[in-house]
């Protein structure tokens, strides 16, 4: 009776147990991160949801040969194993003697031959489309830096636009504290999204200024390397409007993982406004790389640069953090100016920093004098944009 009543008590302990765990499932969300429209979806197996023509095609290629691959799969092992049960040696079977056979060497040459037209046929239609760049309604050029993209509309609604693309801030500081809060889009929100409008045909003209990336946009069907030194191109028409989202595709370094793209395609409407408000806050921002400007307008500005260019790794404090070196106290910064501006122009360390050529003369001359001003370096020294466009010769 004593063990009946033990064991009766365990099982009634047991079930309670149970019950408050499966009402705290029930309770509890069932998911901590959502799909995210244009971007991942949570447990993810078929590729993005198209919205493009071309990525379609891909979609609908990837899926044709799929089953092809499948039914030779399935033909292959099946024949296999039957021939393997059917013909075995405990049944009495005996293997036939013979040479060659006419008829298997035509099946297994005219067979796969087939097959590999069947394959190659509709794969080759959608290649050929992919590379028709021709006849684009706004030409982009996306140049890929250690680790950011720069944009400049060439042709086009919105020509003489240019900017650069870089992750949020916000977001290397999740990363950077080692347990990130559940974030539908984690490390794929940046400051400055390229912009296109819907229903157009959009030319992207790619390169790189230090080594391999690559442009890769899943919804759109498209993925292209970047390459110093050359110039590529690939195109894409969104059929949608909405926020799509892709990332450096190219192993390019430490900070590859923070390289998102971020395309924002509007009705023809907003774009038209989008465009016309940054080629006019563009054309008001214009540096004169003649102008001298005073040490508290420098800073001020240089601030902005660092804010959006250094603090990522250098830290807002300018303490660094790991192997990046402190700006904070650095005898490189309070030293002699035409040291740091070279580095800023070509980078140093092996490319472990990179080159900030791609800012303007006034950018550079700012964020220069910022740091020999900022934290504990008070060195009252500023640098004009003069001296940089002197640097660059």
């Amino acid at each position: 009776m004593t063990c009946l009543t033990t064991l009766r008590t365990a099982c009634h302990r047991a079930a309670r147990t149970a019950a408050a765990l499966g009402a705290a499932c029930l309770a509890a969300p069932a998911l901590a991160v959502n799909n995210l429209p244009g971007g991942p979806a949570v447990n993810q197996l078929d590729l993005h949801p198209p919205v493009t023509k071309i990525a379609a095609e891909v979609q609908w290629l990837h899926n044709y040969i799929m089953i092809i691959c499948v039914v030779i799969f399935i033909g292959v092992f099946g024949f296999m194993f039957y021939s393997i049960l059917k013909h075995r040696k405990s049944k009495g079977a005996r293997p036939a003697n013979f040479h060659e056979s006419v008829t298997v060497e035509i099946i297994w040459t005219v067979l796969p031959f087939f097959i590999v037209i069947g394959m190659a046929l509709p794969a080759t239609k959608a290649v050929v489309a992919m590379k028709d760049t021709t006849n684009a309604d706004i030409t982009i050029k996306a140049t890929g830096y250690q680790w950011k993209w720069g944009y400049d509309y060439l042709k086009g609604e919105g020509e003489g636009i240019g900017f650069l693309s870089t992750l949020d801030t916000s977001h290397r500081v999740m990363s950077d504290s080692g347990k990130p809060p559940p974030t539908d889009n984690y490390l794929l929100k940046v400051d400055n999204p390229l912009v296109v409008p819907v229903d157009k045909k959009i030319r992207i003209i790619l390169t790189a200024n230090d080594v391999i990336h690559a442009w890769m946009v899943p919804a759109f069907g498209v993925k292209q390397d970047a390459i110093p030194g050359f110039v590529r191109d690939t195109w894409f028409r969104a059929e949608k409007t909405g926020d799509f989202y892709g990332q450096c595709a190219e192993l390019c370094g430490k900070e590859h993982a923070y390289m998102p793209i971020h395309v924002r395609v509007l009705p023809q409407a907003e774009y038209a406004k989008w465009a016309s408000e940054k080629q006019a806050a563009a054309k008001a921002a214009a540096d004169d790389p003649a102008k001298v400007w005073q040490l508290a307008d420098l800073v001020a500005r240089g601030e902005k640069v660092y804010a959006a260019n250094c603090a990522a790794c250098h830290q807002a404090s300018g303490k660094g953090a790991g192997p990046i070196k402190a700006l904070d106290g650095s005898a490189v910064v309070t030293g002699d100016a035409a040291q740091q501006i070279q580095i800023l122009l070509n980078g140093a360390a092996g490319g472990a920093m990179p080159a900030w050529k791609q800012l303007s003369d006034t950018e550079l001359a700012a964020v220069i004098t910022y740091t020999k001003n900022s934290w504990s370096n008070k060195t009252g020294k500023l640098v004009q944009p003069a001296e940089i466009v002197a640097a660059r010769k």
